[in-house]
Order: C-alpha cells, then sequence, then structure tokens
C-alpha cells in the first residue's frame, strides 16, 4: 500500500483536482490512501473566521460568503455530471460552520474554536475530489480522519495517541483500504470528547507519515509545487538545487529547523519502520524528485532555511538578582502552558532570551504571564531567522552579507543568525 499527500497548492483550482486525478489514474494498479490538505488558502481564510468570531468583529459571515463562493466555482469549473451532488454536500458543511461561528465566542477559547472551524478546509477539498474521481470512473471511499487519528486535547497542536490510534486503523481502516482507494484528510483527528482536534500547521505531511506506520506502507509520496526537497526555498535563493536522496537524520534536522518542504513530525514515524519517503512535483509528476530513507549518505551540501515573522524576546529579573535554575523552571512551565515553541535560546547571569513565532494571541498572554513572575521583558519583533544547516564560511557570506545580525548561535554544524530584514 501506497500513501499519497497532495497540499493545497495542488488542489488550488478546478484545474489542480483535474491534475490530481491524472495521477491518481496512472496509479490505478496501487493500492492508495490519499490525504489532501484543504484547497488553496482556505486553511487561512478560516483563520480569518476564527478570529472574526472570537473579536466580534462582524465580518463572520462575508468571509463566510467569500470562502463558499471560493469552493462554489471549484466545483462549477469541474463540469461534471454530479455538480449537484457535490454542491449539495459542500453547502451541508457550511450549514454546520455556520452554526459553529453563529454564537460570539470568548477570545480565552480561540484555540479551541480555532480547531472545530479550520478542519472544514480539509472536509470541503476532499469531498469535492472523492465526488470528481467517482464522476471520472475512478473508484474511492471518502473517510473522515478525525473516526482513526485519535489525539489528546492539545488544540492547534494535539498529540497522537498511538496505541488507541493504530489499533483501531488496523482494525477498521485496513480492511476497507485493502479493497479500494481512499480519500481522506490531514491536519485533523478527534480528542477525548470526540471534539476536533488538529496537529499544528502544515499537519498533513505528519497525517501521511501516521497512516503510513499504522498500516504499515510500502511509501509516503509527498506531492508539491516544487521538484522536491531544495537546499534553499528558490523563492529566497536563485541557485536552490536539489537533494534527490536524502537520509532520515538530515530530513529531521532540517524540518526541525523550519524547511517548508516537511513537516518537522513527519519523518520519524517512517524511520521507525524504514518506510521510504518521496518528495515530488505534481506539476512534474515523471520527475524523480527526492527521496528520504535510511539508505542514503550524509548531506554535505549547506541547506538554507528561511523564517519570518520572528519575535525576539528577552527576560530580566526585576530585583537584579541572577536568572538562576528556579526562573529557569517558570519561564519553560509558561512556554509550554502557552504552546510557544522556541527556535533558538540564549541565556546569561542577568538576562534570558528567546526566539519564536510571533503568534500574537499567544505571545501576549505569555508576556503577561511572565510579568507576574517578577520579569521584565523587551521585545523586537518583524525580524528573520536564517539557518544555515552544514554551514561553511562561503555559505554564511553568501547569505548575510550586509545584515544587521542581533543575535547569533552555532552549534556543531548549525549556524543561527536572527537579522532585522
Amino acid at each position: 500500500m501506497k500513501i499519497f499527500k497532495f497540499g493545497g497548492a495542488s488542489v488550488k483550482d478546478a484545474e489542480g483536482v483535474k491534475n490530481v486525478a491524472k495521477i491518481l489514474a496512472g496509479c490505478s494498479d496501487d493500492k492508495l490512501l490519499v490525504v489532501i490538505s484543504a484547497m488553496g488558502k482556505s486553511t487561512n481564510h478560516l483563520e480569518k473566521i476564527v478570529h472574526a468570531c472570537t473579536h466580534q468583529t462582524g465580518e463572520t459571515s462575508s468571509f463566510i460568503k467569500e470562502l463558499k463562493d471560493f469552493h462554489h466555482a471549484i466545483v462549477n469549473g469541474l463540469g461534471t455530471a454530479n455538480t449537484a451532488v457535490m454542491l449539495n454536500d459542500i453547502e451541508n458543511l457550511f450549514l454546520e460552520l455556520e452554526c459553529l461561528v453563529e454564537t460570539p465566542v470568548n477570545p480565552d477559547e480561540y484555540d479551541f474554536l480555532y480547531d472545530q472551524v479550520v478542519a472544514f478546509g480539509e472536509l470541503l477539498s476532499t469531498k469535492i475530489v472523492s465526488h470528481y474521481l467517482l464522476n471520472e470512473g475512478f473508484k474511492n471511499q471518502w473517510i473522515d480522519s478525525r473516526n482513526f487519528i485519535i489525539t489528546d486535547d492539545r488544540y492547534r497542536d494535539a498529540r497522537i495517541q498511538w496505541s488507541e490510534t493504530e489499533k483501531i486503523i488496523t482494525k477498521k481502516l485496513k480492511p476497507l483500504a485493502e479493497k479500494q482507494t481512499v480519500i481522506t484528510q490531514g491536519f485533523i483527528g478527534r480528542g477525548p470528547v470526540n471534539e476536533t482536534t488538529t496537529l499544528g500547521r502544515e499537519g498533513s505531511d505528519y497525517s501521511a507519515a501516521i497512516f503510513a506506520y499504522c498500516l504499515n506502507a510500502d511509501s509516503v509520496t509527498i506531492w508539491k509545487d516544487v521538484a522536491g526537497v531544495m537546499n534553499a526555498d528558490p523563492k529566497k535563493l536563485s541557485n536552490a538545487t536539489l537533494i534527490p536522496q536524502l537520509g532520515y537524520s538530515d530530513a529531521i534536522e532540517l524540518a526541525y529547523y523550519g524547511a517548508s518542504v516537511i513537516h518537522p513530525k513527519t519523518i520519524q514515524p517512517l524511520m521507525a519502520k524504514d518506510i521510504p519517503l518521496f518528495v515530488k512535483s505534481f506539476i512534474n509528476p515523471n520527475q524523480d524528485g527526492t527521496k528520504v530513507s535510511n539508505q542514503s549518505e550524509a548531506l554535505n551540501v549547506p541547506c538554507f532555511i528561511f523564517k519570518d515573522n520572528q519575535v525576539l524576546t528577552e527576560l530580566k529579573t526585576r530585583d537584579f538578582t541572577f536568572i538562576v535554575e528556579q526562573n529557569l523552571e517558570h519561564i519553560f512551565r509558561l512556554l509550554a502552558k502557552h504552546k510557544v515553541r522556541c527556535n533558538i535560546i540564549q541565556n546569561s547571569a542577568i538576562s534570558f532570551s528567546f526566539v519564536a513565532d510571533n503568534k500574537e494571541n499567544r505571545m501576549q498572554s505569555l508576556i503577561a504571564e511572565l510579568a507576574n513572575l517578577g520579569l521584565s521583558s523587551h521585545t523586537t519583533d518583524s525580524l528573520e531567522l536564517i539557518t544555515i544547516y552544514n554551514a561553511t564560511d562561503d555559505s554564511k557570506n553568501s547569505v548575510l552579507k550586509q545584515s544587521n545580525v542581533l543575535l547569533q548561535q552555532n552549534n556543531g554544524n548549525t549556524s543561527h543568525y536572527l537579522i532585522r530584514p
């Protein structure tokens, strides 16, 4: 069995859906489970709906209408005989969404509402793709991944309950997937009281790896709008080159530091069962792309990872004492509580600094609680973090040039530079 994952860019319009169908048709002899993300920028749009609902801006209805019009345009662009059935399924999902957000929600419940709302992107896209494939004569079964991916209640970054997930996938999903192609969602799961949870932004890759692990799949293929894993984002560095072979360990390092092609949690479940991962282009599906496996030699070329919208926070004690173990214990406890992942940490006798993604609703509440601990804070936002894996002097010079470096850190063969763009 093979696991395919298609991201939002691959199904951003009707032509994209048709292209996915062509790729699947070329693999009709294989047993497939297909994970599909929300169409285009639907997740971003759903995030606007969450914000409008929690902040009572009055824009919720207009945002929902825009999203509905976007999906209707794709369905109509497909021009299938079962358009009416597709539109009916979509309308039912939008009715659910409208009921969910019709009552104003306390901003404190943002993360919970986020997971309930944002999941609709994946539900809509998979319904449309499944119906289109059926119309084209490609037999498939749509399933709700929330019936199989079991998580805790850590909203927006839920953790997999592996034992329960593997048991239910083996018992109920595997017999179904052995008979016909399965179409399902990435990114979403089910929490302890049957509420929707999400696995973290861009978590569809991780979903594919979870299904692969539990089904003992032969391989996972992630279909992207790039040729494979590159040593840099081509939009940032015009001379970025393809990495044709990549070992699990190097892939984990690149993903952990923020390489956008692979979700950070994706590799470990695959490595545990030696399941190869292929990253290929849905634009040029016949190209080889990148293979991630245990058979690859160690990576020996510099790789550049760029993360924007970073914030630097420096903490100091107000009573001029040192930052000691007790302070650090409280700081890390609050970082975990507010789900703030540090990209860089540095501490000295009198200060503790960290760099993180600037997620407004998390950072503000974190800073407020840190102040209650007697810590003063200074933040600098709108920064960019450049990580160079397998760094060399030439590679550093090629990207830093005249950059204003606010903070740097070297860990073995990896260098981090926080700059003001």
